[in-house]
């Protein structure tokens, strides 16, 4: 689906944030999965944040309640830390962290599913994840092919749509829900709320490049760029997810046109979202809104 007409007032927002980014350069515990603590830390500290991988139980929990933002993705639910993971979560929500639920190949395998299923009814500040994913968390569907979705974002529009009106609204269960669902694909899609007046809201943005689904990690990476956003805009789940997703494609975008290849293609994106202006973010975005309903 191509983008709705450009919004510029997103782009502004998103180059606003970016400043607090850096200015405040929030902490951000990743408990993440094995294969890419490292190419997360790394973005991170590009972006102009900070990373620490917490993610052993009964360390988990007070480290949530002291870090500006939280990051839990399923990747390698290994037994220790999936019962931080749930410790971290407890504690972010009784503390009022903000924190970002990434449920990767949830749905297509067992032991990363129930965790999640555990996981969102304790309210992330964001869902974060493709489409077959959230489809698989958020509705029945039976998830993709591993850490490969099977589904396109507009598939995964109600049911985000859905999940975000239930967690404004409360939805007669007693359970909490995610404030914004971001959803990735070669346009991604973000529902939530506006911070201005409570209205829902379904943004996308349409920039990003092919490269990143050629290296290790580019998708989680996102996920944690996410809570770092939220750190600065914990009132603005919406805002926050759109801002991190859009500096986050942009500089993959700029990076590709200089990369020969995925590897050279790494390193250009780390230049990338380190050096990336707020005017450079509001000249290449393409950000476009439409109604929730």
């Amino acid at each position: 689906m191509n983008t709705p007409a450009p919004s510029p007032a997103w782009a502004h927002r998103s180059a606003e944030l970016l400043e607090a980014v850096r200015a405040r350069a929030p902490l951000v515990q990743c408990i993440t999965n094995t294969v890419v603590q490292n190419v997360t830390a790394n973005v991170l500290l590009a972006l102009g944040a900070s990373a620490a991988m917490v993610d052993v139980p009964t360390e988990a929990g007070p480290f949530a309640r002291v870090a500006d933002a939280l990051l839990v993705n399923t990747g390698t639910p290994h037994a220790e830390s999936r019962v931080a993971s749930v410790e971290a979560a407890r504690a972010a929500v009784d503390h009022g962290t903000p924190w970002v639920l990434d449920p990767v190949a949830v749905g297509s395998l067992p032991v990363r599913t129930a965790l999640a299923r555990e996981l969102l009814p304790l309210g992330p500040t964001v869902l974060r994840g493709n489409p077959s994913e959230v489809l698989a968390l958020l509705g029945d569907a039976a998830g993709g092919r591993g850490v490969d979705s099977t589904a396109g974002t507009d598939e995964a529009r109600a049911s985000a749509v859905a999940a975000v009106l239930a967690a404004r609204t409360g939805d007669g269960t007693g359970t909490a829900g995610p404030r914004a669902v971001a959803v990735s694909g070669p346009v991604d899609l973000i529902a939530g709320s506006r911070a201005q007046d409570g209205s829902g809201a379904v943004v996308r943005v349409a920039n990003g490049s092919a490269m990143l689904t050629r290296i290790t990690g580019g998708g989680c990476a996102l996920g944690a760029v996410v809570a770092a956003f939220t750190a600065v805009a914990p009132d603005d789940p919406l805002g926050a997810s759109v801002a991190g997703t859009a500096v986050h494609t942009i500089a993959a975008e700029l990076a590709a046109r200089d990369a020969a290849g995925p590897g050279s293609f790494s390193v250009h994106f780390l230049d990338r979202l380190a050096s990336l202006t707020p005017d450079e973010l509001v000249a290449a975005a393409r950000i476009g809104e439409e109604a929730a309903a």
